[in-house]
């Protein structure tokens, strides 16, 4: 595995059974991680450009796929809760204040 610091270039190779086994775990965890991440940020431009398009009624059902995405990033700590409860609350302030201007 590589790092780079102050533009050096460390490779770290670890000696011990213990070492190689923490390096793998932490590979498959930032594997997860970002996936999670991933998720919950293409869900919330999913449901911004929904709104945008205005396609409120798809907005409002992409709302709930959102709230999960976010809740699942929140328990694992990807992100944390109060993050995710104020993006549920932007989020859903936004497809409100939206359907009001179109109706």
């Amino acid at each position: 595995m590589t790092f780079k610091l102050k533009s050096i270039n460390f490779i770290i190779m670890p000696i011990t059974q213990s070492a190689k086994k923490a390096l793998r775990q932490s590979a498959r965890r930032r594997a997860k991680n970002l996936r999670k991440k991933e998720a919950y940020k293409n869900a919330v431009k999913n449901v911004k450009k929904m709104v945008e398009a205005g396609k409120i009624k798809d907005a409002e059902a992409a709302l709930s796929k959102l709230y999960k995405t976010l809740d699942k990033a929140a328990k694992t700590n990807v992100i944390k809760k109060n993050k995710a409860s104020r993006l549920k609350s932007r989020l859903t302030k936004f497809v409100r204040k939206a359907k009001e201007k179109k109706s």
